[in-house]
């Protein structure tokens, strides 16, 4: 069994815990929390979700744990990622990183040092081996300690890129994720960034904002490094996001349909990315658990005698099916 620790008990890493005890499998587990806020208050917050719903569990807490349906979590409340006793205590085989605050290969070594063997970062962390699961998951090796999972915009783009480039080929493009807004936005107008447009009021603007899932994607997907480029649209929900790609192909002559069809075929019996036809909007696809759905009513071809381009797009749930496809790598990286 794969027993997991989670750093860092906010939206990503209580959602990792909801999802793994939704999975019910004999696979993986949680052993071990490491948050600096108090096991009752992550008791509250697991247990009632505003996006999610409440869970169906029996949800308590003690000085050091959380108690789901009778099981004891052990919680900790360590600073230091590297003296937190993750596996002398708790027999931990794969950390989740999820504070924000350890993306890179240096800080999450922290974990290493620990003891634990491998950090899988649910964030960009630079340069270093980012995984989207079903894309580039065979990359991994048994010498790979610790990789990142990107981000939830790279997990929803990299399979409609990836399938774009391999049954078509992709020039040149650009993306724009029109994105639920965060817990790093203001609330209310006010100084928190250095930057002017994250200080307005997320529930009441569409804020262009930065993303660098275009060019993760060249860590997921190398033959497209360089050859993306793309921007945020915050905008007043609270989950549920919508990736567009305009892209120039190397194929001439490419229909709508035909498109289409090549992305059904590929979506077909895929775990970590589907595919929607049924005209959804945005909370339709909260909960759902692909890293993206791929939505063929809004396929687009223009052309212009020898000039064409075209516009594809991906649902996700920027919460859940992120988290979702996150424990998806993390079973793969756990058993490589």
């Amino acid at each position: 069994m794969l027993k997991i620790g989670i750093n860092g008990f906010g939206r990503i890493g209580r959602l990792a815990l909801r999802r793994i005890l939704e999975l019910n499998s004999s696979e993986i587990t949680v052993t071990a929390i490491n948050d600096l806020t108090t096991p009752t208050m992550l008791a509250y917050l697991f247990k009632h979700d505003t996006t999610h719903g409440t869970v169906p569990y029996d949800v308590s807490a003690t000085d050091d744990a959380l108690i789901i349906d009778g099981r004891s979590y052990r919680v900790y409340a360590q600073r230091d990622a590297a003296e937190i006793p993750w596996v002398a205590n708790d027999g931990v085989d794969l950390v989740l990183e999820c504070t924000g605050f350890y993306t890179s290969k240096e800080k999450s070594q922290a974990h290493l040092d620990a003891g634990v063997k491998k950090v899988l970062i649910s964030a960009p962390a630079g340069p270093i081996k980012t995984i989207v699961y079903n894309v580039n998951d065979d990359t991994l090796t048994a010498d790979d300690r610790i990789v990142s999972a990107g981000s939830c915009t790279t997990n929803a783009l990299a399979p409609m890129a990836y399938w774009l480039n391999q049954d078509f080929g992709i020039e040149v493009g650009t993306m724009t994720v029109i994105h639920a807004f965060t817990s790093s936005q203001m609330i209310l107008d006010g100084p928190k960034s250095s930057k002017l447009r994250p200080n307005r009021t997320a529930s009441a603007n569409t804020i262009p904002h930065s993303t660098g899932a275009a060019k993760a994607i060249g860590l997921v997907i190398p033959e497209l490094d360089g050859h993306l480029q793309g921007h945020a649209q915050r905008v007043a929900v609270i989950d549920g996001s919508v990736c567009e790609l305009v892209s120039v192909l190397k194929t001439g002559g490419v229909t709508a349909a035909q498109i289409n069809q090549t992305m059904q075929t590929h979506t077909i019996d895929n775990e970590s990315y589907g595919w929607n036809d049924e005209e959804i909007v945005s909370s339709d696809i909260i909960g759902d658990t692909h890293g993206g759905v791929f939505d063929p009513t809004l396929t687009e071809v223009t052309t212009s005698g020898t000039h064409q381009i075209v516009k594809t797009a991906t649902w996700f749930d920027n919460e859940y099916g992120f988290v979702s496809n996150m424990i998806r790598t993390a079973q793969k990286f756990a058993t490589v």
